[in-house]
């Protein structure tokens, strides 16, 4: 019981760092639009982000492998903070370039060892319902942020009080209420790290290059794992994108991304509790990709758009939803104890990969030809559908060969 408050403890934290860190994503487009900034920087300050995400999560997830979790998960906020709080000020692309890798770097912490956290303190049985939980509780305090962020932008109160019609006064009050995040993380959690205790016999760059005694089939999920990141990201980056080269306009948007927001709330909280008691994961995750890629591949063809992405499309932010916590928990099945932090932070770096490359590969299709970027999408699921397929092919080989000699 003591353990399932703490998890339920880090999990509202999870609802409180969703908020902080969506508050500047609204204003992000005016703020580089004032300054006349390229439109190919949209992409490569999120890409740079992800490089961040790739290179930090496995450094973080090692090192909080040997013990204080909380002390990096903080250090890791305060870092995050630099990163905004320059991204807001400098006023130089450059600089931003620098400052977004510097967040994606620093919030690879917290990310990678609240998953790490949770993975290690629950029971395998309940285990899916918990990192479910922390999937939906982000994406309600993602919407949440998103709106707090564009409400004090709008509001002639808050732009009186706190003077947030200038927008890297945003990113100030994000960076400020982040440190006092970071310094709730590090005074108030108090983690077991009692699988620790092996682990402070290597130092974390021994942890890193353990990596490459992983489990063969593990490896080749990782792979799946980035396709499929590589496809869900152009989804979601181009699908808005798209709806305002046809005519769509920002309250219609906005409408709809609340819509799939709300979704992946419901998908997460009851959808995926239910399909955990099935305990069919690995058949779950082939289904919800060759679904997912039938889905993309066709709801860009049918005529009626707005009905298309409020039927068949919610299908497929269901689908989304669910399979992040079904692949973190297949993914768990291969730590050893005190090593969680390491195979999620490996983790977290595949599927920032997909992060990197998606919105570069899929600019330069979509300029070229906007349909096309989502059949990419649908194709890159297929890839990593088979990559599945040759792991389940694995496992039953394993399976018979055991069964041989028993």
């Amino acid at each position: 019981m003591k353990r399932t408050r703490a998890i339920v403890f880090v999990i509202s934290l999870n609802f409180i760092q969703g908020i902080l860190h969506n508050l500047g994503h609204p204003v992000t487009p005016r703020l580089v639009t004032n300054m006349g900034v390229p439109d190919y920087m949209f992409g490569l300050f999120f890409a740079l982000m992800a490089v961040g995400l790739v290179l930090g999560s496995p450094l973080w997830g090692t090192l909080g492998d040997r013990g204080g979790k909380a002390k990096y998960m903080a250090l890791g906020l305060l870092v995050y903070s630099i990163g905004q709080f320059g991204f807001g000020f400098s006023n130089n692309m450059y600089w931003m370039s620098l400052f977004r890798f510097i967040s994606g770097f620093g919030v690879s912490a917290s990310i990678t060892l609240m998953v790490s956290h949770i993975i290690e303190h629950s029971s395998e049985e309940k285990r899916s319902r918990f990192l479910a939980w922390h999937a939906a509780v982000f994406v309600a305090g993602s919407s949440i942020g998103y709106f707090i962020g564009g409400f004090i932008y709008e509001s002639p109160f808050f732009n009186q009080l706190l003077n947030t019609d200038v927008i890297a006064n945003i990113f100030l009050i994000q960076a400020v209420m982040n440190v006092g995040h970071a310094a709730v993380m590090f005074l108030l959690i108090r983690l077991d790290d009692h699988n620790a205790t092996d682990s402070r016999r290597k130092t974390a760059i021994e942890h890193i290059t353990d990596i490459k005694y992983l489990d063969r089939n593990l490896i080749i999920f990782l792979i799946s794992l980035t396709f499929i990141s590589l496809g869900a990201i152009n989804v979601s980056k181009y699908i808005e994108v798209y709806m305002n080269h046809i005519g769509f306009g920002p309250e219609t948007i906005g409408t709809f991304v609340f819509a799939t927001g709300m979704v992946s709330l419901f998908a997460n909280t009851v959808i995926t509790p239910l399909l955990a008691m099935l305990k069919r994961d690995f058949t779950l995750m082939v289904i919800i990709q060759l679904l997912s890629a039938i889905i993309i591949f066709i709801v860009f063809r049918i005529d009626d758009f707005i009905i298309a992405i409020y039927t068949l499309f919610m299908a497929y932010v269901v689908l989304k939803a669910v399979y992040t916590p079904l692949e973190q928990h297949f993914i768990s099945t291969f730590a050893k104890k005190g090593e969680y932090g390491q195979v999620m932070g490996v983790r977290q770096s595949f599927f920032s990969i997909g992060m990197v490359l998606g919105p570069l590969i899929g600019g330069f299709i979509y300029n070229y030809q906007k349909m096309w970027v989502f059949d990419f999408s649908a194709i890159m699921f297929i890839v990593g559908l088979i990559l599945l397929l040759i792991i389940g092919r694995n496992m039953r080989q394993a399976n018979q060969s055991q069964t041989h000699k028993a």
